[in-house]
């Protein structure tokens, strides 16, 4: 891939300012030459929901939150050499081009009122998903301009990234229009290829081109930051998994990384080859763009598991077992093994390999002795070896194998559940620098386009791991525990047949 121009010189070189949004917080910090990440600020952004299924953002809200955060970590300590930009993916935002104002409330990706219309358009060959941005877009003009006549001239679509750039260069005139390739190819608006915009899909949902983004680098200068201090290059931009994929120097064909936090993503690389179809592939992982730079992509796939860290919260917040999440730790250390107890994280549904929407939560083998401590590993496990199913699925379509997994997410700060991962697994696991590494993803595309970094390769060099952890069981009793886990997955599925026949 192509290397970038010489290193920045002069005050805040080589420093990044990355905006972060998250589900429910907005970030920003400063990320260093050296990739450490300094003078942090968040600010809490919790979703509404408003019923059932329905999930809903601010987005004037969010805007302020960005431009809050972002002064104070530039205040504290800047100034830098560029920004970047790391988000939740498709949540969808449509705001009036000449006021900058949101016309109705954005759509969270997890928001579920589009089911309906995803399911109708299979009729007419086309496969969206309701977490994909398309029929979320399509609901907010049915909602505000049902017969379109303000969309086309008046109105702009964005997914988060795009709202934040938008902000960060000063909204209403000419204004910052883009999208990456990242946060594109998870819209279900674009080719496969991602070579531009899927007309067909915008004549199904009546959405007019001129409403969308330019399909832009993740790594490059797209416009200056007039809003903050130094109108400072927005010269990063990428989607939260693909930000934690590069964010832990996975930059070359057969490297990846989970992230667990509420649910969990496995993401793995496979360079400028893309190995996957266009659709989901037969281990159920879906191909993704890992990033763009100097016009050349990089794949990847993506696996995907439903519950994860909710899991745990069940535990504390239902079940009423354990004080705070943290104490999972030394509840489930208080026993060596679950004394053959089995527990399947399906809360939501299986995501990768099975995709079933029916499957539900499930725990066998419990007996009069199943004690507290037997329970709560019993849950790190079964999160543990979804991890495994995650990592096998992404092997078997793309064919690559993978070495040590590297990890971030809340729940790589349980010490339990890490060591469960390895053994169920059998690789060794990578512990990230900070416990969220999308902001040093973020940071690392920045960098790279103003010469904090050369390119991949000096990405995946400045990369450093916090900890390893070997697996610690013989790869006979893992085979044994994996297949007995597999079994209790099984028995999982098909809970809610009508639920479970439901594919997108």
């Amino acid at each position: 891939m192509a290397e970038s121009a010489a290193p920045s010189t002069g005050p805040g070189a080589g420093s990044l300012l990355v905006v972060d949004v998250g589900t429910s917080a907005v970030r920003a910090a400063v990320v260093r030459p050296d990739a450490t990440v300094d003078h942090a600020q968040h600010l809490e952004l919790l979703p509404d929901s408003p019923a059932p299924g329905l999930v809903e953002l601010d987005a004037g809200r969010l805007a302020e939150s960005v431009r809050r955060v972002a002064e104070a970590v530039l205040s504290a300590g800047g100034p830098v050499a560029g920004v970047g930009i790391a988000n939740q993916r498709a949540t969808t935002v449509v705001w009036d081009r000449r006021t900058g104002v949101p016309v109705a409330p954005a759509i969270g990706w997890q928001d579920l009122r589009t089911v309906g219309t995803c399911l109708a358009l299979q009729a007419d060959g086309i496969r969206l998903a309701p977490n994909a941005s398309a029929t979320k877009l399509a609901a907010i003009l049915d909602e505000v301009d049902p017969d379109r006549r303000r969309a086309a001239d008046e109105l702009c679509f964005g997914t988060v990234d795009t709202w934040v750039a938008w902000t960060l260069a000063g909204g209403p005139g000419p204004g910052l229009h883009v999208t990456d390739a990242t946060n594109a190819g998870v819209t279900g608006l674009v080719r496969p290829d991602l070579s531009g915009w899927d007309d067909r899909v915008l004549e199904a949902l009546r959405i007019p081109r001129s409403m969308l983004p330019r399909i832009v680098d993740s790594s490059g200068e797209l416009g200056r930051a007039e809003a903050l201090a130094g109108s400072p290059p927005i010269c990063g931009m990428a989607g939260d998994q693909q930000a934690s994929l590069i964010g832990q120097g996975c930059v070359r064909a057969g490297m990846a990384k989970a992230t667990f936090g509420t649910g969990g993503m496995l993401d793995l690389c496979t360079g400028t080859d893309r190995r996957a179809g266009s659709g989901m592939g037969p281990a159920g992982t879906i191909p993704i763009a890992a990033w763009r730079r100097s016009g050349v992509l990089a794949w990847g796939v993506e696996a995907v598991m439903l519950s994860a860290g909710t899991c745990v919260e069940w535990l504390r917040d239902d079940l009423g077992i354990l004080p705070d999440a943290a104490a999972s730790a030394e509840v489930a250390a208080a026993c060596d093994d679950t004394g053959d107890v089995w527990f399947v994280p399906a809360l939501l549904g299986l995501g990768t390999p099975v995709w079933d929407f029916g499957a539900r939560g499930t725990l066998l083998g419990l007996t009069r002795g199943t004690g507290r401590p037997a329970l709560v590993r019993a849950v790190l496990e079964g999160v543990a070896h979804r991890g495994a199913d995650l990592l096998e699925a992404a092997e078997a379509d793309t064919g690559l194998q993978v070495g040590a997994l590297r990890v971030d997410g809340g729940m790589t700060a349980n010490p339990v559940f890490v060591q469960c991962l390895a053994d169920a697994v059998g690789h060794p696991i990578e512990i990230a620098p900070v416990l969220e590494a999308t902001t040093l993803g973020a940071g690392f595309l920045a960098g790279m386009a103003v010469g904090t970094w050369s390119g991949e390769d000096d990405v995946a060099a400045a990369y450093t791991s916090r900890a390893t952890v070997e697996p610690s069981r013989p790869a006979s009793e893992r085979a044994g525990r994996r297949e007995r886990w597999l079994a209790a997955r099984q028995r999982a599925e098909g809970t809610i047949p009508e639920l479970s026949g439901i594919t997108f």
